[in-house]
């Protein structure tokens, strides 16, 4: 009776990530650097894809079905040497096999590390890291962006909701504040965008964000099938919370394991 339950919309800025590596893309391959298989981050790695398609479509004017979006979960949040797979490894393999933007779903820095040391020896690659407003401070010549929480908000509502007598149990899951995306004390979910952002894909992706705080661009629109071909989302159909929360499986076109 006590417990309120908050969890902010990352999917959104997930959506806005994976159309940053679409319009950088070169190479029409992207990677995705997981942690561990569950519901989370089968529904954000999916959120990344599908803004990816959508703007590989809308503004690069390419097939989405020739889209490469390839997902490798090394099992935890970050490296556990012995335990894990090592995310360094697992960058350099994405770069070595053709991809040429990398999206952070850890809580470490390897992608943009990496990408960096990359774009040091002349490839063109780009990473866009994970949940660090400063993480393009790392590499800002390949930076594409960053998607971040900010807990800050919800928890000063929750801490005046108590102090005055007013609070009630909740199960929030937080939306951004669109107008404010990259202040971390007006937003619950933000984006940054990040240097290597050219005007012509700014401008496209500040078009794909006002879109979404619209409501006029949905990336979870059918027709949506899962990994193995299941329908999932009927055509012109748009999916519930629910089916986003416990999204079974990845998403048709996207490779990687979809369960343990």
């Amino acid at each position: 009776p006590n417990l309120s339950n908050l969890m902010g919309r990352m999917e959104d800025m997930k959506a806005v990530a994976g159309c940053a590596a679409a319009l950088a893309s070169e190479t029409g391959n992207i990677g995705y650097l997981g942690p561990l298989i569950n519901f989370e981050t089968r529904r954000l790695t999916a959120a990344a894809y599908l803004g990816a398609k959508y703007c590989y479509e809308n503004y690069r004017g390419m097939d989405p079905a020739d889209l490469g979006f390839t997902v490798t979960w090394i099992g935890f949040w970050f490296n556990i040497p012995g335990v894990t797979l090592d995310p360094t490894e697992v960058v350099t393999n994405f770069f070595d096999t053709g991809a040429d933007v990398v999206l952070s779903g850890i809580d470490t820095t390897e992608a943009i590390d990496i990408a960096g040391q990359r774009a040091a020896q002349g490839d063109t690659v780009f990473a866009i890291p994970y949940d660090y407003v400063g993480a393009c401070d790392i590499a800002p010549d390949v930076c594409l962006g960053v998607p971040f929480f900010s807990w800050g908000p919800s928890y000063l509502k929750l801490a005046e909701e108590v102090s005055t007598g007013v609070w009630q149990q909740t199960w929030d899951w937080m939306p951004a504040d669109w107008d404010n995306l990259a202040d971390p004390t007006l937003t619950n979910v933000g984006w940054i965008n990040g240097p290597a952002l050219t005007e012509e894909m700014q401008a496209s992706l500040d078009e794909f964000i006002a879109g979404m705080a619209s409501g006029d661009i949905n990336v979870w629109t059918g027709p949506i099938n899962l990994q193995d071909g299941t329908a999932y989302i009927a055509e012109g159909a748009t999916a519930t919370d629910d089916e986003i929360w416990y999204l079974p499986q990845l998403i048709e076109g996207m490779e990687g394991p979809s369960g343990n």
